[in-house]
């Protein structure tokens, strides 16, 4: 039923857009009713969101033999994930609903930060095994410098980002953990 929800909610977004999208139209559509649409998903921000941008995740976590190589990858990932034309719509929606709704906040960093906090954490571990950082760093400060760099330039700024771009943060990320690995 949820990947029947979720594959529901893609085609509407893509036939009638994100802000013509009703929870009523993807539980016709998907012959459920609303209440199983909302034991899932706290919201229509929510459910789009999962289906657009976190439909495939966490995403494998990159093992390239370095710390830049892993970033980098992890880099290009989520930006395919989150510049696609759905997501664009999406993600600002889920952020407006982020700041008033803390029930939302909390399943959030449950199921999405809490995946990409622990694969940033496996490559950061690596790194370490390779020697390529001098100890562990928070995993928390990683996903900021890539991921909220990325986000930021996305949504908030509203940039172009390419991958030369994505390659600069992925670069600033990488020398960034270095320099904090290398504090004592």
């Amino acid at each position: 039923m949820d990947h029947k929800i979720l594959e529901t909610a893609r085609e509407l977004i893509d036939e009638v857009g994100y802000p013509a999208l009703t929870i009523d139209q993807v539980a016709a559509r998907a012959g459920v009713g609303k209440a199983a649409i909302y034991r899932r998903y706290a919201s229509k921000a929510e459910m789009a969101f999962i289906a657009t941008v976190h439909g495939q995740w966490p995403p494998p976590q990159p093992d390239t033999g370095s710390l830049h190589g892993d970033l980098l990858e992890l880099a290009r990932t989520y930006h395919t994930l989150l510049a696609a034309p759905a997501s664009r719509h999406v993600a600002p929606a889920l952020m407006s609903e982020l700041a008033v709704n803390p029930e939302l906040v909390t399943r959030f960093q449950d199921n999405f930060q809490a995946a990409e906090l622990a694969g940033l954490a496996e490559i950061i571990q690596r790194a370490v095994a390779r020697g390529e950082l001098a100890r562990p760093v928070d995993p928390a400060i990683a996903h900021l410098l890539l991921i909220g760099s990325h986000v930021a330039a996305l949504y908030l700024f509203h940039q172009h980002v390419d991958d030369t771009t994505v390659t600069s943060l992925a670069t600033a990320t990488t020398a960034g953990l270095i320099a904090l690995a290398d504090q004592e």
